[in-house]
């Protein structure tokens, strides 16, 4: 195995990710640590970023979610020292984090993702129902794990569904509700990884069901005809590139009864805990967790 130098995992950070955070980061460290590899913990939150470089980090694995870690922040920074980091550069984490400007780059390139509209406190609603259809989905445009996000089945609840998500940010999305089979697709450089079926208690895949309930079921494989799965597995990799994502990550889309797709979101710094779905996808492929995390570390890279 590669000498990786001193290496930094940083977690924790100030987003409203920050609990999942701390268990993705303490995650990595042991898988690193169990490897040989000469990691140490970093949170932004607690210490100052600059010392990164005055003690020494040779590399960052980067297990941060959310704004400021996931949106192009962090990675900026470290470019500016010099120092080589884990998954997507600053202009693909900032992209891929503003749920808006990556719905637009999709339907440029012509992939599927949910019609959309942009919510402002002075939204018409009923012109958001007739554009949109119910049930709809009303979320912050840049957060993650479910936070913020209402499902929204009748135009009455749409003002505290909105009040709701502008408690995490100012930029809302509300986008159609797709009904169908939820899968998730993992990249690994190059490498796509295999499907990930997921049943979620009533269909509702929220922050509890996502990281803290056992009953939540995911699939993989996940049943699909080898053929159809590839045929997403293709649909993903051009989502991929579209944004410029790197090294690592994670898309999120739904498949309809009739075999349609769409795409949801694109996730550049995915959760490693122990209900995290990257690891899954590559533990079915015969990769287990420590030698996923070096694989990642490998791939760090400046700009």
């Amino acid at each position: 195995m590669a000498d990786f130098g001193k290496v930094a995992v940083l977690f924790g950070g100030r987003s409203a990710e920050r609990e999942i955070s701390l268990l993705s980061g303490n995650a990595v460290l042991a898988g690193l640590r169990r490897q040989g590899v000469d990691a140490h913990p970093f949170d932004p939150a607690e210490r100052d970023l600059w010392s990164l470089r005055s003690e020494g980090y040779a590399r960052v694995f980067i297990a941060l979610h959310g704004r400021y870690g996931e949106d192009g922040t962090v990675q900026g920074a470290l470019e500016l020292m010099g120092i080589p980091y884990t998954g997507s550069g600053v202009m693909a984490s900032a992209l891929c984090m503003d749920k808006i400007r990556t719905k637009m780059v999709w339907t440029a390139c012509g992939l599927p993702t949910p019609t959309w509209e942009t919510l402002t406190a002075g939204s018409d609603w009923a012109a958001v129902v007739r554009k949109l259809g119910l049930p709809l989905i009303v979320k912050p445009a840049r957060e993650g794990s479910t936070l913020g996000l209402t499902k929204v089945t009748d135009v009455a609840q749409l003002p505290e569904a909105y009040a709701l998500a502008a408690k995490y940010d100012r930029l809302i999305l509300a986008e159609s509700f797709i009904a169908g089979q939820e899968l998730t697709a993992a990249f690994l450089g190059d490498r796509m990884l295999p499907l990930i079926r997921i049943e979620a208690p009533q269909g509702n895949y929220d922050y509890q069901n996502k990281y803290f309930s056992d009953d939540t079921r995911y699939h993989c494989p996940s049943g699909l005809a080898a053929d159809v799965e590839a045929a997403i597995q293709e649909t993903i990799r051009a989502a991929v590139v579209s944004l410029g994502c790197e090294g690592w990550g994670r898309a999120d889309l739904i498949r309809r009864a009739d075999g349609s797709i769409s795409l949801l979101e694109m996730n550049t710094s995915p959760g490693m805990t122990g209900h995290s779905l990257v690891p899954m996808a590559a533990r079915a492929v015969g990769i287990e967790f420590d030698d996923l995390v070096v694989r990642i570390l490998e791939m760090a890279h400046v700009g």
